[in-house]
């Protein structure tokens, strides 16, 4: 019989689930000396937050299958490590949505009516009725940035509070905005009309910081901002700072850069409630969770396909040949965005070469994963992925064709921009090692292993752009691993492609684009697999 361990709290329904067919064990998984010898004859761990599986407890663990989460965070799982060794990684990733929904709502609240004050103020003998005087919300504009899952549902909760909505969402088509009765508008106009900004966007290097003091000074004075996604989107000490110069009227914060935190510049301020990221912490999201995580293991231990599986190479539906290129599929996605800026109208997977003698429609599912790895709130999985594309109204297609005549295999991604424009990515596995390879973006022909930083600059063949550019990093202190230019050619359209050692922050491709110049300017900078 499987064994499966618990190493911290379960949901009673969780166990159910798991009570029958498997032998479940307990261990108090914070103990790493209890923990390590636990997972020598496992087949599946359980845990939340307080447990680590890095490297140390997956050797520890030889016969372990699934990995698997009761919640949404993966933060202490060595995903890359797992997949190495077969181990599958699976979480619960709607599990908390409404939870971290209603709790942005109850912050907001708080903000506005101003509860925490007054119930402290009352408790302590005080009837200051005129001090705690707040705002309605109703006819109000709401200014949402990120309208995935969970900005779906703030915002139809604020819709029924009678507020306006707006929304700020690159990567979501206008018309399916206004399907949510938001009318979609760009950042700065955004900050610039709302009365209450609340935000709902995943962390990744571009999301980092997106609001800072630049951002808040050009909000409505007295706005009301709301940070119940991730830690590090709103910079604190400036939003503080906004607060002491009642630029900002009221915050309200579940989520800080450094976790666990007990110190913060918000700390202390009139009108800032903050909470201990408490977004999950229901009962009823923390019961989805179990039962979704025990149906995953449940799923798992029996071979069969795993919706919430997180890591690439994990599930044995996929065929043997096909496996090595998921990362790759995954990282063209990430790609294609970034070039393309947006995503498209629609998108064609085009997989050529010998491999299209199995069933290679994973493939586009890891492109599609990766088209949306970074512009959606929740954790991307093969099962949600064509489901966003729907949401959006994207149209994907997958090409198969047997003869490849430059690669054994090679992968493409293809698609359409609102205005017209074609944007392509192209990749390959390359020798006995199968080392991943960009192969082609769009007419230029390019040989670059999608390590996590690239960015690239296209511009008119002409002589000191490159050195031009060059001097530019270096002087941001950014390190170039890995260089080269192709072009169409001499005196035409001419691509940079560059590795780096770190992602270009936005100003400095502002500044190499001005240096480029019209009239192919174009700079973008792209961070893969995180």
């Amino acid at each position: 019989m499987p064994v499966v361990l618990v190493a911290e709290e379960l949901s009673p329904a969780g166990l159910e689930v798991l009570s029958g067919d498997f032998e479940v064990r307990h261990v108090d998984g914070a103990d790493r000396s209890v923990l390590l010898p636990a997972l020598a004859d496992v087949d599946a761990v359980i845990i939340r937050s307080a447990t680590r599986i890095d490297a140390e407890a997956l050797a520890a663990a030889p016969r372990l299958k699934v990995v698997a989460r009761a919640g949404i965070g993966l933060d202490n799982v060595d995903i890359p490590a797992a997949t190495t060794r077969g181990v599958m990684v699976v979480n619960a990733p709607l599990s908390n949505i409404v939870s971290a929904a209603e709790h942005a709502i109850a912050l907001l609240l708080a903000v506005a009516r101003r509860v925490p004050a007054a119930d402290k103020s009352l408790q302590n003998g005080e009837w200051k009725r005129s001090k705690y005087t707040g705002v309605e919300l109703t006819e109000k504009i709401a200014g949402i940035v990120g309208l995935g899952r969970i900005g779906q549902l703030v915002a139809q909760r604020l819709a029924a509070f009678g507020m306006q909505l707006v929304a700020y969402d690159p990567y979501l088509a206008p018309a399916r905005a206004a399907q949510m009765g938001a009318r979609l508008v760009d950042l700065d106009e955004l900050l610039r009309i709302s009365d209450v900004i609340t935000i709902h966007l995943p962390k990744t290097p571009e999301t980092l910081g997106l609001i800072g003091a630049d951002e808040l000074a050009r909000t409505k004075r007295g706005v009301i901002v709301i940070n119940a996604a991730r830690g590090g989107l709103v910079d604190e000490r400036a939003l503080a700072e906004a607060v002491r110069s009642k630029q900002v009227g009221g915050v309200g914060v579940d989520v800080f850069l450094k976790e666990p935190t007990t110190s913060s510049p918000l700390f202390g301020l009139e009108n800032v409630v903050v909470t201990p990221h408490l977004g999950a912490s229901t009962n009823e999201a923390q019961e989805k969770a179990g039962l979704a995580v025990a149906r995953s293991v449940s799923l798992a231990l029996r071979g069969e396909f795993v919706p919430d599986a997180v890591n690439v190479q994990a599930g044995g539906v996929v065929a043997e040949g096909v496996r090595p290129g998921l990362p790759l599929a995954e990282k063209l996605g990430q790609v294609f965005t970034g070039i393309a800026g947006g995503l498209p109208e629609n998108l064609t997977v085009e997989v050529r070469g010998e491999i299209t003698e199995l069933d290679v429609s994973v493939l586009q599912l890891a492109a599609l994963k990766g088209v949306f790895a970074d512009v959606v709130e929740e954790q991307v999985t093969y099962v949600n992925a064509p489901l966003l594309a729907k949401e959006r109204h994207l149209e994907v297609g997958l090409e198969t064709h047997r003869e490849s005549p430059d690669y054994r295999n090679l992968v493409t991604l293809r698609g359409a921009l609102s205005d017209g424009t074609v944007v392509s990515v192209s990749g390959t596995l390359v020798g006995t090692r199968q080392v991943e390879k960009i192969t082609a973006i769009d007419a230029f022909e390019v040989d670059l292993r999608p390590e996590a930083h690239l960015a690239f600059f296209q511009y008119e063949d002409r002589p000191g752009i490159v050195g031009a550019v060059g001097e530019l990093l270096g002087d941001a202190g950014i390190n170039i691993a890995n260089a080269q230019v192709s072009r169409l050619e001499a005196g035409g359209q001419a691509l940079m492609s560059l590795s780096l050692d770190d992602a270009v922050p936005a100003d400095i491709l502002q500044e190499i684009a001005r240096i480029i110049g019209a009239p192919y300017a174009r700079a973008v900078s792209v961070t893969v697999g995180h």
